[in-house]
């Protein structure tokens, strides 16, 4: 991380950056997995870095956490169980258990660092979620805690760090750990995961949509713009049962008035079919990948 007196420089390839002016640094720890600082920012409020990647920022992290879940819930007639893997500082699991259906959420994470830096530092972002009695928190390896389990999810969520080459999660990108989640999910369950960025890293969207798609057939990608990344972001979504780019408007309204959730700040019926809308460029992209991102040749993001 690059963090002088006044500012922290992200670097999203080795020839571009977006720089961020820090007002205090209230947090800084090294764990066992990865460098976590939570900082206060002039732009963006509390901010959760890790291993000098933006995660989470007070101001704009509803963007991503709305966007990346509830498309998925909605589409799935009966959602009852979910399965985060990742979503450390609270915010993924504070949207899915908005859902009134949801019976039961196991959170897995595997940096206790995180869940106790974001629940102390950026209490917004769970909102007593954590304290919830529907959540089954679990600090371990997401991958070897699908491989290993004979449960079976409605709705599994992946909301870990980029696929860096040096990072602790490209193992979470492949298809050989899609077809574990393939088999951890009922018969009409779907998978989600962050995607990465569609401009920087727009080759790595595409190969996770196309590794999607070699396990679950059906298979698609959305993106949203999160302005603390300076991107669009991707997700990249598998489904057993409905796809979620087919709700209309009315599907989705309808969806979150039977759930009783009236306080989005980003997502409803209009906003959602925009977020299936591609550009010509990428879908171009999309079409013409052919690799697969397997254990023994995962897809990385430039930096």
């Amino acid at each position: 991380m690059s963090l002088g007196w006044k500012w922290f420089i992200e670097y999203q390839t080795p020839h571009s950056a977006h720089m961020h002016g820090i007002k205090e640094v209230l947090h800084s720890r090294k764990t066992e997995f990865q460098q976590i600082d939570v900082v206060d920012s002039e732009e963006y409020g509390r901010m959760l870095l890790l291993d000098g990647k933006v995660q989470s920022t007070v101001k704009d992290e509803y963007f991503y956490h709305e966007c990346l879940v509830h498309p998925i819930l909605l589409a799935h007639p009966k959602p009852e169980s979910v399965l985060i893997i990742g979503g450390g500082e609270g915010g993924t699991l504070r949207e899915v258990l908005k859902h009134q259906g949801v019976k039961r959420a196991v959170m897995v994470d595997i940096d206790q660092g995180v869940v106790e830096a974001s629940r102390k530092y950026m209490p917004e972002l769970s909102v007593g979620a954590f304290d919830d009695k529907r959540l089954e928190l679990v600090i371990g390896d997401g991958r070897k805690y699908v491989e290993n389990s004979s449960e079976r999810f409605d709705i599994i969520i992946i909301n870990v760090t980029d696929p860096l080459e040096e990072g602790p999660e490209a193992l979470l990108y492949t298809k050989d750990f899609y077809s574990y989640a393939y088999k951890s999910l009922s018969d009409q369950g779907i998978i989600v995961t962050q995607a990465t960025s569609t401009y920087y890293s727009s080759y790595c969207f595409a190969i996770l949509h196309n590794t999607m798609g070699e396990v679950f057939g059906t298979a698609g990608g959305y993106q949203v713009w999160v302005p603390a990344y300076d991107s669009m972001w991707g997700f990249v979504y598998g489904t057993k049962g409905a796809d979620p780019k087919r709700l209309s408007s009315e599907d989705v309204e309808g969806g979150l008035g039977r759930m009783g959730i009236k306080d989005l700040r980003y997502y409803d019926g209009r906003t959602h079919g925009a977020l299936f809308i591609l550009p010509k460029d990428l879908m171009r992209k999309m079409a013409a990948c052919r690799q697969v991102a397997t254990d023994k040749d995962p897809t990385f993001m430039p930096i």
